[in-house]
């Protein structure tokens, strides 16, 4: 049977005794694998990169190499979170490097939002290709696939021979891809699934129940060409509407929300003077599937609170706006 096609049988993991069935037979299968090898992997932060990293070090340890690459488009505190819990709680073999320079340099004046996101796949890729050559005995890559995207590319691939598009090495170059045998411990796995085993692998609550980022991060929420002060004002102004969502028992209640800042000006009052300053722009959708979304009802306390904190804490920041846009029309992403 196709390794890469879920049995019909397979139950589906929805309590922690099931997870930790699972969790036991994938470290045996992965010990199996990688005997005394050293594995790859890219560490996001991201859910089904943590729980990757996470039943791994269970398996092997410190055989497992992660990197993760900051690219200067995290959320607030983003990077310092993955290394807290992977270096400091799990002990993991961890390399970390701050790649915002090169990042941010190659975007400076791009507004095209598909160029940005190719940039930023293209440069990523680049980056961890980089530290991959640099270290010695390594046979394999693990990927957090997850069966979603498995089923993905078996559509795409409708009518031909199934080559599965995820199976491309995480897009490495040649030099490297042909080195490297995948893991992919979580590929027959749904993503409710990957929260249930991230849960029983003591991943917090944080991680487990992250919401969905996009590759690209802030990078496609500061629309148009990217400036750094602009960068930073969405980075503190989405970290405060995050805090007022924990605080008020919202952030349990919706599915994503976060803070667009667009590349446009209006004009306030600031001690008693014009101040020229950006739009916060707050994104909060309930939906099932992301085809279709609805917009959150947040109390107008809660906004007003959000507000005042965002117009006297961010700099550069002189207004809040809530977009009350559903999908359809609205994507959820602004770019």
């Amino acid at each position: 049977m196709d390794s890469n096609v879920r049995p019909e049988t397979m139950e589906r993991i929805a309590t922690p005794e099931l997870a930790e069935k699972f969790i036991t037979e994938q470290v045996d299968e992965v010990r199996r694998q990688v005997g005394d090898k050293k594995v790859l992997l890219a560490l996001s932060g991201g859910v089904d990169s943590s729980v990757v990293a996470a039943l791994l070090i269970k398996a092997i340890g410190k055989q497992l190499v992660c990197v993760h690459v900051n690219h200067g488009l995290m959320r607030k505190n983003e990077s310092e979170n993955v290394i807290e819990i992977f270096r400091n709680g799990l002990d993991a073999n961890l390399i970390y490097i701050d790649a915002t320079d090169r990042f941010l340099n190659l975007l400076d004046g791009v507004a095209e939002p598909e160029k940005k996101r190719k940039i930023i796949g293209k440069e990523f890729i680049e980056v961890f290709a980089d530290e991959a050559r640099k270290l010695e005995g390594v046979s394999f890559l693990a990927q957090g696939t997850i069966y979603p995207d498995i089923l993905e590319s078996f559509k795409q691939a409708e009518g031909k021979q199934a080559v599965k598009s995820h199976h491309n090495v995480g897009g490495l170059p040649d030099d490297l891809a042909e080195k490297f045998e995948l893991v992919e411990p979580l590929k027959l796995l749904y993503k409710d699934e990957v929260r249930v085993v991230g849960r029983a692998l003591g991943l917090p609550s944080a991680m487990v129940d992250r919401q969905p980022f996009p590759g690209p991060g802030l990078g496609v929420r500061c629309t148009g060409a990217i400036t750094r002060d602009r960068l930073h004002a969405l980075r503190e102004a989405d970290a405060i509407l995050r805090e007022e969502f924990d605080i008020s028992g919202l952030a349990t209640k919706v599915w994503q929300f976060f803070v667009v800042v667009p590349d446009m000006k209006s004009v306030g009052v600031k001690d008693e003077g014009r101040y020229e300053g950006w739009p916060a722009i707050i994104r909060a959708v309930n939906t099932k599937d992301a085809m279709t979304a609805t917009i959150e009802e947040i109390p107008y306390s809660v906004l007003h609170k959000i507000t005042n904190r965002i117009i006297t804490e961010v700099d550069g920041i002189n207004r809040v706006l809530y977009d009350l846009t559903p999908k359809p029309t609205g994507t959820i992403e602004w770019e």
